[in-house]
């Protein structure tokens, strides 16, 4: 039976292919130290195990939810916010609960957006935002996150008709890949940008929780005017080590909240009961867990930022989320390094414009995995030609 064309158009899959070249290195006997992953490596904490162990045996749980998921898990986002950023959310009206993040951020092109609109990504980003560009049947024009500008945006390069056509805005910080993050200022002016022409801000909050230096990110829904033109979306994958829960949430502005759950009306009856009843009991016990798994990924940035000056390779400690970006060698291409680092080095690592053209130039390394296969990746990768030159 012949595909869709919304199935035929949707971009391959950047992650599927990485993890596809990771599995016939492995296949071959191969120690492979994968830094190229997005996948926590540490266990949902026990307590909120329990949680779902006790609500499971509740018959009640094994019924349909209701529809737009339980009052009690949009009780306890609207709470957790108010503790974490002292942002006042309606749980009726302001949260709707998602199957993870990234199912809202496709999912709002398609509830927002009509044939051929326009909406505006960064580059690099995460890959699977374009994944709404077929689904929804829009346009997309990208906007560059440039070092010299930290990472950040410069509205200022936004031409008048992108500014006049664009629908959506999605941004992302802390930042996937760069390890960016954001300050109040710019969302500010990004609140600014979207009053004054009219365009929804789809802020991706998936690394809220995780930042460096005593530094705590600041959320899009703490800026003054924020739910007037755009939701957050945040996710307990990262924060609590709940990626294969498929839980999250979008909050903020009202009308896309409706159009999330009048869209999710129809193709879902939202989330198993008793993984709302843990997720509740994520975000509204004992947080420790949380303080535990920043200092974690900091020590490990920390010892890649250790090694890497040590054997010359000149590299900016991100500030947020549990990625670096690193500068490719003028040798190579992105996906060129990616590839001699498999190769030679028995170390996977995700290339750098696998997250956009502006990405060429840089390669994705996770801290997903001990100080040790830290040390040991490279130490590896010192070993190479390529490195021996510089001592």
């Amino acid at each position: 039976m012949k595909l869709s064309r919304r199935v035929e158009q949707l971009p391959s899959q950047f992650f599927a292919a990485l993890a596809g070249k990771v599995a016939a290195a492995i296949a071959e006997g191969r120690d492979i130290i994968n830094l190229g992953q997005g996948n926590p490596d540490q266990p949902t904490p026990p307590h909120i195990i329990r949680a779902l162990q006790e609500s499971v045996e509740n018959p009640v749980t094994h019924k349909y939810s209701p529809f737009r998921g339980t009052d009690e898990l949009k009780l306890a986002a609207a709470q957790f916010y108010k503790r974490e950023y002292d942002v006042d959310l309606d749980p009726a009206s302001e949260i709707a609960i998602l199957f993870g993040s990234k199912i809202g951020l496709v999912e709002l092109p398609l509830a927002l957006m009509d044939h051929g609109e326009l909406m505006l990504l960064p580059d690099p980003g995460y890959p699977d935002y374009l994944s709404s560009v077929p689904l929804a049947d829009v346009t997309y024009d990208t906007f560059p996150l440039l070092e010299e500008n930290d990472f950040l945006p410069d509205y200022t390069a936004l031409t008048d008709e992108q500014k006049k056509l664009a629908k959506l805005l999605y941004l992302n910080y802390p930042n996937n890949p760069t390890g960016a993050v954001a300050t109040k200022e710019f969302f500010e002016d990004t609140i600014a940008l979207a009053q004054k022409n009219d365009i929804g801000i789809i802020h991706d909050f998936a690394y809220g929780a995780i930042g460096f230096d005593d530094y705590q990110p600041v959320s899009f829904l703490q800026t003054e005017g924020a739910k007037d033109v755009g939701v957050e979306l945040y996710t307990l994958s990262k924060t609590y080590n709940m990626a294969g829960w498929r839980v999250g949430f979008a909050a903020g502005n009202k009308d896309m909240i409706e159009a999330i759950n009048i869209l999710q009306d129809h193709l879902f009856v939202s989330l198993f009961p008793a993984i709302q009843k843990a997720a509740a009991e994520a975000l509204s016990g004992d947080q420790s867990c949380v303080s535990s798994l920043v200092k974690l990924y900091e020590q490990r940035r920390n010892v890649l930022l250790e090694e890497c000056k040590r054997i010359g390779w000149d590299v900016t400690a991100p500030k947020g989320s549990f990625f670096a970006w690193l500068p490719v060698p003028a040798a190579f291409t992105s996906e060129e390094f990616a590839d001699y680092l498999l190769k030679e080095a028995n170390v996977a690592v995700a290339a750098g414009n696998g997250f956009g053209k502006t990405g060429e130039g840089y390669i994705r390394v996770g801290l997903l995995v001990e100080d040790e296969r830290i040390r040991e990746a490279i130490c590896r990768i010192e070993k190479l030609d390529l490195f021996q030159n510089k001592h």
